[in-house]
């Protein structure tokens, strides 16, 4: 090649002749120009097999593979097949009480007897999701004798754990506050809603604690939960009490239809009880409310509150209640988690046949759901 033909090979743009076809360059520079070209062909096949790898190797990492894929695809596998034996100190199946409400739960359309009480079927449905059965304890006496009863279990040391919803929360409210009074009025009757957290709180140890962190921040934004009560209490009234501030701590708030805010969530200070105004049940297994959320995330916020109620009981022997009323429920339980598996490992299982005796099994609901309103399910004693 000339010095001549290198500028005219070179340079595009440094005159008319320069961007002619082939025929106007020399011999040799359509040859290098070839060269060149079949240079990069060769260049690129590799440039893109490992590309390839890459990509199918990223696609491996983000999607979950069998086993027998991982083989396949040359990745560890660190799992097993030994089954690891089950933990002796946990009850792996734990019975909760459910305590019973008196009426049947349809304003004496099912039956008005003056002895009757009811269970609604959203409950039993809601404690065996997560894997539990039930017991139904009969009302019989007056509330805050069996919470007293669970307090003075957690005192001697067998870890009782507690349930309040709505109805069961505002009974508690009373009886922890020593004020009959204490409740204030609001507008949240058939209202979704969500639930602001407490500013620098922490659900370490509450029913919280195992949300996902997209799900706790939907419910701040979300209407995830379902409210259905027309008495409360303010955060400003609850902390002026000193009995309710120093046995619960506040996790949540919420707002009802006048924009008024009353506490949603509470978590006791020193023993495992947790109190909601708001209904966990509802979301998965119930219908006839028009507002009640069941959005996937909705059940999932059912599903991850049921799981803590089950978690709770399955380290212990026997023993929940719950309060059902308007729609409220009470639950307590016998279970050791973390901490209180190191109090006392309480080995008292219940005879077997005098569980299946008074299993909720023994009964049968009835569908009163019909009405279009209420309840879709109950059980009732009479």
């Amino acid at each position: 090649m000339t010095n001549d033909a290198v500028p005219q090979y070179s340079s595009s743009s440094s005159s008319s002749s320069s961007s002619s076809t082939g025929s106007d360059m020399p011999k040799n520079d359509v040859v290098s120009s070839s060269s060149y070209s079949e240079i990069w062909n060769y260049l690129w096949i590799p440039l893109l097999i490992s590309y390839s790898k890459e990509l199918s190797l990223a696609k491996a990492q983000s999607t979950i593979l069998l086993p027998t894929q991982n083989h396949q695809l040359g990745l560890a596998d660190s799992s097993t097949t030994t089954c690891i034996a089950p933990d002796p100190n946990l009850n792996y199946r734990p019975v909760i009480g459910i305590l019973s409400h008196p009426g049947d739960g349809a304003s004496g359309r099912l039956n008005n007897a003056s002895n009757a009480s009811y269970i609604a079927a959203s409950y039993v449905k809601f404690v065996e999701s997560a894997g539990a059965r039930v017991i139904p304890l009969i009302y019989n006496e007056p509330s805050h004798i069996l919470f007293q009863k669970a307090l003075e279990r957690n005192d001697a040391g067998d870890h009782f754990p507690l349930y309040a919803i709505c109805l069961g929360f505002e009974i508690l409210t009373m009886i922890i506050s020593k004020d009959h009074n204490i409740l204030e009025a609001f507008n949240a009757t058939d209202q979704a809603s969500t639930l602001q957290f407490m500013e620098n709180t922490h659900i370490e140890g509450t029913v919280f604690q195992r949300f996902p962190p997209t799900l706790l921040k939907k419910m701040s934004t979300d209407c995830l939960v379902m409210q259905n009560h027309r008495y409360g209490i303010s955060p400003e009234r609850f902390q002026e009490n000193q009995n309710l501030s120093s046995f619960f701590k506040v996790l949540t708030t919420s707002t009802d239809e006048d924009n008024k805010v009353y506490v949603s969530t509470v978590h006791s200070h020193s023993y495992p009880v947790t109190a909601f105004q708001w209904h966990p049940e509802k979301n998965a297994f119930e219908w006839g409310l028009s507002m009640i959320p069941h959005s996937e995330e909705a059940v999932q916020v059912t599903q991850h509150v049921a799981n803590f109620l089950v978690r709770l009981s399955s380290i212990s022997a026997v023993s929940e209640v719950l309060w059902p009323g308007q729609a409220a429920t009470l639950l307590l339980l016998q279970r050791k988690e973390g901490r209180c598996r190191e109090a006392r490992k309480s080995l008292n299982r219940p005879p077997s046949r005098r569980v299946l005796d008074n299993l909720i099994y023994n009964y049968s609901p009835t569908y009163c759901g019909k009405a279009g309103k209420g309840y879709d399910e109950v059980y009732i004693f009479s």
